[in-house]
C-alpha cells in the first residue's frame, strides 16, 4: 500500500511538473509577444482608470466596466509611483457622467504617454494580467484532472496555452480573462455547494462570484447558468442521498447575498473619493451625505449593467459582410476561424468516442458528476446567452465559454482507454489521434508567435484576415511597433499611418503622420503608407490600396502600402471611394467623427464637456 500511494504521489508530481512547464511556455509566448505590442485600444482607458481608483478611491473613469481587473492592473504602478496630474482638465471636466466617457481616453493618454514612460507603464500594468492568465490556466488543469484524471489535467491545459484567445488577450489589461478566471471557480464552488450546503462553501462561492461580478458585468448571466443547473439536477440520479433542495436553495440564496455584499464593500471602498453629486435629486446638505455615501455604490454599479443593456446592439463585421447588428453565426463561425484545427480535431474525437462508448460522461471520475454536470450545463447556457445576444465584436467576449469547452475535454483520454478495452484497434488510433492533436496545438502556437492577433486558423482558406474579421479580431492597435520598424527599414522620414485606436501614433512611431485612407491627398503620391486590416473594409472603405503593392505588417494586422505616383480621383477605378460610400470609425453616424473627436480633446482635454455636448446633440440629429 505504501509503495502504491509513493507510486501515485510521483505520478501526480510529474504532470504537476509537466503542467508547470506548459505554463512556462505559456508565459513566454503571450508575455513575449505582449513585450512587441504597443497599447491597445481599450487599454487606454482601462489603465489609467485602475490608477485613479488606487491613488484617488474614485470610479468616474471608465465606469462600463466594473473596476477589479484594473485595479489590479493598477497596483504596480501605484506602488512604482506612476504619475497622474489631477489638476489636468482630463480629469476635473471628467467629474459628471458623460463627460467621463471622453475623458477617460484624454486622462489615459497622458497617464501613459506624457506623464509617464510608455514602454514601463505598460510592462507593469501588464505584468499582473499575465498572472491572472497563467493562474487560469493552472486552475483549468487542476478542474481537468479532477474530472479526467492526470491525462486529462495535462490535454485540456495544452489545449489552452495554445488557445490564440488567451494567448491574445491574457496580458492585456481589460476584464474578459478576470470574468473567465472567476466565472470558472463559481461555477465550481457553486456544484460543490449543491453537494454540501454549508455556510462555508457558501461564503466561498459567493466569494468566486463576488470576483466575476466584479469583473465584468455581464457576470449576471452567471444566474442563469446556476439556475439551469440547479434544475437540471432534477434527472440523472444525482439527487439520491442528497441534502433537500430547500437547503441547497438557502444555501445558493445566502451564497449570492454575500457575493452583494462583497461588491457593495468593495465599491463603498473604491468611491469614498468620489462626489456623491450623481445622487443630488436626494437632496443637499450634511445630513444627506451619509444616505448619498451610502446608496453611490448600488447606484454606480446598476448604471454600469444600464449602459451594458443599452449599447448591448452594436454594428459588426463577418465574412466580409457588415451587419447593423450581431447575428446568431458571429461566434460559431469566429470559433472556426480563431482556433486552431487541433482543437477542432480534439472536439470532433471526444464526440466521436463519446458515441463509441456511449456517454462522456463515462470518463468522469466518481465523485465528480455534478462538477461535470456544471460544466457542460453552463457552457450550454452560456453558449446559446453569446448566440442569441447582438453584441458580437471579438472573440474574447467567448471567453467563458471557450473555458468551458475546454474542460469538456478532460474525460477524453479515460473513454479513450474504455474504447481500447472494448475495441483495440479503434481505441488505440484515437489515442494516438489525440496525443497528436494536442502536440498540434501547441505547435500551431509557436509558429504563430508573435502574431495572435490576426491569426486565423486553415479553415480561412487562405483569404486575408481583413476579408473575414475585424476589431480586436485582427488589429486592436498593436502593431505600431512594426510599423516604426518597416519606416526605419526603408529610411522613410514620414509616413502616413491610418490606426485603429485614438491614441497618437507619434509615442511609437516618430515619423507618422496622422492619415485617412478614404481621403488621400497629393502629398502620400508614390508614398508608402501605413493602413490598419480594419480599415480596409469595415471601420474605413479602403480596398482600393490592396491593388497597388504592399506588404503585410504584424502578421496582417496593419499593411504597408506604396501609392501610385498619380492618385486617381475618388469614385474612378483604382481611386478612393466618393464620399457617399465612407465607412465611418467604429460605426458611428457620419456626423459624428469619433476618432477626430477623441484625439481633439487628447490634445486639448479642456474641451471635453463642451465636445461632449455637441456630440450628444449632433448624434441625436444624426438618428433624426
Amino acid at each position: 500500500m505504501l509503495l502504491g500511494g509513493n507510486s501515485e504521489m510521483a505520478q501526480r508530481t510529474v504532470f504537476s511538473a509537466a503542467a508547470v512547464l506548459l505554463l512556462g511556455l505559456m508565459a513566454v509566448l503571450a508575455g513575449g509577444a505582449a513585450w512587441r505590442e504597443s497599447i491597445t485600444f481599450d487599454e487606454v482607458s482601462h489603465i489609467a482608470a485602475g490608477l485613479s481608483y488606487v491613488q484617488k478611491a474614485d470610479l468616474r473613469l471608465n465606469p462600463e466596466h466594473p473596476p477589479l481587473p484594473k485595479i489590479l492592473a493598477a497596483i504596480p504602478l501605484a506602488i512604482r509611483g506612476t504619475k497622474a496630474d489631477y489638476s489636468s482638465p482630463a480629469w476635473t471636466q471628467s467629474a459628471e457622467f458623460f463627460p467621463a466617457f471622453l475623458g477617460q481616453w484624454a486622462f489615459g493618454e497622458w497617464v501613459l504617454t506624457r506623464w509617464n514612460d510608455p514602454a514601463g507603464t505598460l510592462a507593469w500594468a501588464r505584468a499582473p494580467m499575465l498572472l491572472l492568465t497563467l493562474l487560469l490556466g493552472w486552475v483549468i488543469f487542476t478542474f481537468a484532472r479532477r474530472l479526467g484524471g492526470d491525462w486529462g489535467g495535462i490535454l485540456c491545459l495544452a489545449v489552452y496555452v495554445a488557445s490564440p484567445l488567451f494567448l491574445t488577450f491574457g496580458p492585456l489589461v481589460h476584464t474578459d480573462i478576470a470574468v473567465t478566471l472567476f466565472s470558472l471557480l463559481a461555477l465550481w464552488r457553486f456544484a460543490g455547494l449543491w453537494r454540501e450546503p454549508t455556510r462555508g462553501n457558501a461564503a466561498l462561492f459567493g466569494l468566486c462570484y463576488a470576483g466575476a461580478l466584479l469583473s465584468k458585468f455581464t457576470a449576471g448571466l452567471l444566474l442563469l447558468a446556476f439556475a439551469a443547473f440547479a434544475v437540471s439536477t432534477r434527472w440523472g440520479g444525482l439527487e439520491a442521498g442528497k441534502p433537500p433542495r430547500r437547503e441547497r436553495r438557502r444555501a445558493a440564496l445566502r451564497g449570492i447575498l454575500w457575493a452583494a455584499l462583497a461588491v457593495y464593500g468593495f465599491y463603498f471602498v473604491f468611491s469614498l473619493g468620489q462626489s456623491t453629486g450623481a445622487l443630488d435629486r436626494l437632496g443637499h446638505g450634511a445630513a444627506l451625505e451619509p444616505l448619498r455615501r451610502a446608496l453611490l455604490p448600488p447606484w454606480l454599479y446598476l448604471r454600469g449593467v444600464l449602459m451594458v443593456v443599452v449599447t448591448a446592439i452594436r454594428p459588426t463585421f463577418l465574412l466580409g459582410h457588415a451587419y447593423p447588428h450581431g447575428v446568431w453565426f458571429y461566434f460559431p463561425v469566429l470559433l472556426v476561424l480563431k482556433s486552431p484545427a487541433g482543437f477542432l480535431g480534439l472536439l470532433g474525437v471526444a464526440a466521436g468516442v463519446a458515441l463509441a462508448v456511449r456517454g462522456q460522461a463515462a470518463g468522469v471520475a466518481p465523485g465528480m458528476r455534478l462538477h461535470w454536470r456544471i460544466v457542460w450545463v453552463s457552457f450550454a447556457t452560456l453558449c446559446g446567452a453569446c448566440i442569441l445576444s447582438h453584441f458580437d465584436i471579438s472573440i474574447r467576449h467567448f471567453s467563458v465559454p471557450l473555458a468551458l469547452l475546454i474542460l469538456l475535454l478532460a474525460p477524453l483520454p479515460r473513454l479513450t482507454e474504455r474504447l481500447r478495452a472494448a475495441r483495440p484497434v479503434a481505441g488505440r488510433l484515437a489515442q494516438v489521434g489525440t496525443a497528436l492533436l494536442a502536440l498540434g496545438c501547441v505547435g500551431s502556437a509557436v509558429r504563430a508567435y508573435p502574431f495572435y492577433f490576426p491569426y486565423v486558423s486553415l479553415f480561412g482558406f487562405g483569404r486575408p484576415a481583413y476579408t473575414l474579421i475585424s476589431d480586436s479580431n485582427l488589429d486592436w492597435n498593436q502593431a505600431l511597433p512594426e510599423v516604426r520598424r518597416f519606416a526605419e527599414q526603408q529610411g522613410l522620414p514620414r509616413i502616413a499611418v491610418d490606426s485603429f485606436g485614438i491614441s497618437e501614433p507619434q509615442y511609437v512611431v516618430p515619423q507618422a503622420q496622422l492619415w485617412d485612407c478614404q481621403q488621400p491627398s497629393t502629398a502620400e503620391a508614390g508614398q508608402w503608407v501605413a493602413v490598419s486590416a480594419n480599415m480596409i473594409l469595415d471601420s474605413h472603405n479602403c480596398a482600393w490600396l490592396m491593388q497597388y503593392p504592399h506588404e503585410p505588417l504584424g502578421g496582417g494586422a496593419m499593411y504597408a502600402v506604396r501609392l501610385p505616383a498619380s492618385i486617381p480621383a475618388a469614385g474612378v477605378p483604382g481611386g478612393p471611394p466618393p464620399r457617399a460610400q465612407w465607412h465611418w470609425f467604429l460605426g458611428t453616424p457620419s456626423a459624428v467623427d469619433a476618432r477626430t473627436m477623441f484625439r481633439e480633446v487628447i490634445l486639448h482635454p479642456e474641451t471635453i464637456k463642451a465636445t461632449m455636448d455637441a456630440a450628444q446633440e449632433k448624434f441625436r440629429g444624426g438618428r433624426k
